[in-house]
């Protein structure tokens, strides 16, 4: 069961990526896409969502290494003393 809710959770990252990279297509293409007023719009939400969607797996990879103790030293958490 936490195999697939962790499967759920990187899954709509994933989607958001894709759909970023979809609209940096069209936009390239010229093909403007539903309720968005214009391209440069488009382009700028297709950059954020890709961004965002990237990020957060990243991230969550990230956090699943350190945990794991697979990391570089430079990336594992530094401890407070």
């Amino acid at each position: 069961m936490a195999r697939m809710l962790a499967f759920l959770v990187l899954l709509i990252p994933g989607l958001m990526a894709a759909g970023g990279i979809k609209l940096i297509r069209d936009t390239i293409f010229g093909k403007l896409i539903g309720p968005i007023p214009f391209l440069g719009l488009q382009f700028i939400l297709g950059i954020v969502m890709l961004v965002i969607g990237l990020g957060f797996f990243a991230g969550f990879l990230l956090h699943r290494d350190r945990k794991n103790g697979k990391v570089q030293p430079r990336f594992a958490n530094k401890k407070e003393s």
